[in-house]
């Protein structure tokens, strides 16, 4: 080869000796290889090292699509040389596997610049079962605006799991589900803190003020790659890009808070239109045209997010995102699995135990255990909703929880608003089964709801009604049948009963259900069930 080709080839992929310990891998490598590293074989080496797939570094190489003398040079020769390489030096088999997974095993062996410093000065790789061990902690933290979690009771075992899919099954795409106030954004925090120094990057943004996603994505690469250009907003595609290349090159934990702020549904509606009108058959309606099914869609504009979820989720790298929403985005279902890259957990209450820790945060050293029991299960371990009643009780009932109960009044302030958001958010249907299900509670299967509710709606629209009432967090799953939390049941109930009077003097000719239920009735009935032990 000509000198001049030798530059020329020299020249590729360069950016990776700003972030990797080149000459030293070139060294290293050619032990493992019996002699020196060819130029070509040193080219795709600084081209894995920037996080380029094959298939890319073919098409930057040789103008090409086909990836196949690419992978053939790494799979007869890199790959192997690394394997050996990293098998002496740990004592153990070590394999890459994929493309994607070189970065990863050479910077746990202390070969990116900066990171492994006490490693590579001592010139030894701790392990830990079959993997490299992370000890230092992130180079970057950027928090944003996360709130203090110093006072964080339960969710042992969600952490664990958690921690699971991220670190040991090296998760892309995880989702934390759950309705408001469950403690989704506290978690996000908890666990990001957990994991912290086994990433570069820690990145907290929260969408609550539903940032554009142009906006956050140029804000996520400039952290990661601050000498990066970023591209304008006309070519979003292109900066996803930008960001996954950077999700290869470096071990990133991303988080995104209040995803569910930047989706709605296709429209919103008044529970004063949840009947059909007069003109419909209220006896049988089989089609979508009475009951419209909304899907879980993006604002205008955001739909940039979607695109981003799904390739972060699809692509290969070395990273994690974690998304907290109350609804989960359409392109999860189909990325999501058990043995998937992509995984949700949904958040139930916490324990009697744990929201007792709650309530003595807030001042309640004094109360008796069945003070507590009564005020809890009304609540089922939603910890938002226990500070927020615990505040009024202190203010308005000078912390006595009896007083309060004698009220009988659990949804009423702050805990109404948040209801109020996600509730509003439902097509007709949906708040139609909700209304029936807080009545109901034995139609807890989709067959028994089909056969019993007024006006009857086909098994297609109540099947696929559920489905989105789940993906909202709306409804609970136990074993084959479905139910409502004690505090929804109470807010449907109440605001059925506003509904119903308004509509009884308005157009009384076209409500088919609940006629002649008066608000007496109903607050009886939710009592009985409680005494009962019921809900």
């Amino acid at each position: 080869m000509m000198v001049s080709d030798f530059n020329k080839v020299d020249k590729e992929f360069t950016e990776a000796k700003n972030h990797w310990e080149v000459e030293k891998l070139y060294v290293d490598l050619g032990s493992a290889k019996g002699k020196s590293l060819t130029p070509v074989e040193k080219k795709f080496l600084r081209g894995l090292l920037c996080g380029y797939s094959p298939a890319e570094i073919a098409n930057t190489v040789y103008q090409s699509r086909s990836s196949s003398t690419v992978r053939v040079y790494l799979s007869n020769g890199l790959y192997k040389y690394i394997e050996e390489m990293l098998s002496y030096q740990v004592g153990y088999p070590v394999e890459v596997k994929s493309w994607s997974r070189v970065t990863h095993l050479l910077e746990q062996a202390g070969y990116k610049k900066a990171l492994f410093q006490k490693e590579l000065a001592s010139n030894q790789v701790k392990t830990e079962k079959n993997e490299f061990t992370i000890i230092k902690a992130a180079q970057t933290e950027d928090w944003g605006e996360a709130v203090d979690t110093s006072l964080f009771h339960g969710r042992t075992t969600e952490l664990a799991v958690m921690t699971q899919w991220i670190v040991e099954e090296e998760c892309r795409l995880v989702v934390l589900l759950g309705m408001g106030g469950i403690g989704k954004t506290a978690l996000s925090i908890k666990q990001a803190e957990k994991i912290k120094d086994k990433f570069e990057y820690v990145i907290w943004r929260s969408l609550h003020l539903a940032s554009p996603p142009e906006v956050i994505l140029n804000q996520l690469i400039q952290t990661l790659s601050p000498t990066q250009q970023t591209i304008g907003v006309e070519d979003l595609n292109s900066s996803i890009s930008q960001l996954i290349d950077c999700l290869r090159s470096s071990r990133c934990l991303i988080v995104l808070d209040n995803f569910d702020s930047i989706l709605c549904s296709e429209y919103s509606t008044s529970d004063s239109d949840i009947y059909p009108t007069s003109s419909t058959n209220h006896s049988t309606i089989n089609n979508s045209s009475a009951y419209h099914l909304p899907q879980i869609r993006y604002r205008l504009g955001y739909e940039g997010y979607g695109e981003l979820i799904r390739r972060v989720g699809d692509s290969q790298h070395q990273s994690c995102l974690i998304v907290t929403s109350r609804e989960k985005p359409q392109e999860v279902a189909a990325l999501e699995g058990d043995k998937l890259p992509v995984r949700c957990l949904k958040l139930k209450g916490l324990s009697h135990t744990e929201s007792i820790k709650i309530l003595k945060d807030k001042g309640f050293d004094n109360s008796t255990a069945e003070e507590y029991k009564l005020l809890l299960d009304r609540y089922t371990g939603n910890p938002l909703f226990i500070k927020l009643v615990a505040t009024a009780i202190q203010e308005l009932f000078a912390g006595n929880i009896y007083d309060f109960l004698e009220q009988d009044t659990i949804v009423f302030g702050d805990i109404r608003a948040i209801l109020d958001k996600q509730f509003n958010r439902l097509s007709h249907l949906e708040k139609l089964i909700m209304y029936w299900l807080a009545f109901n509670q034995d139609l807890g299967s989709m067959r028994k709801l089909q056969r019993d509710i007024v006006p009857r709606v086909s098994q297609r629209l109540i099947l696929e009604a559920i489905e989105l009432l789940h993906r909202r967090s709306l409804i609970e799953w136990q074993v084959s049948s479905f139910c409502q939390t004690p505090v929804l049941m109470e807010y449907v109930a109440e605001r059925l009963i506003e509904e119903n009077f308004k509509l009884m003097g308005e157009k009384p000719s076209s409500i088919p259900m609940l006629q002649t239920i008066f608000e007496v009735q109903i607050k009886n009935y939710i009592r009985d069930l409680r005494l009962n032990n019921e809900i």
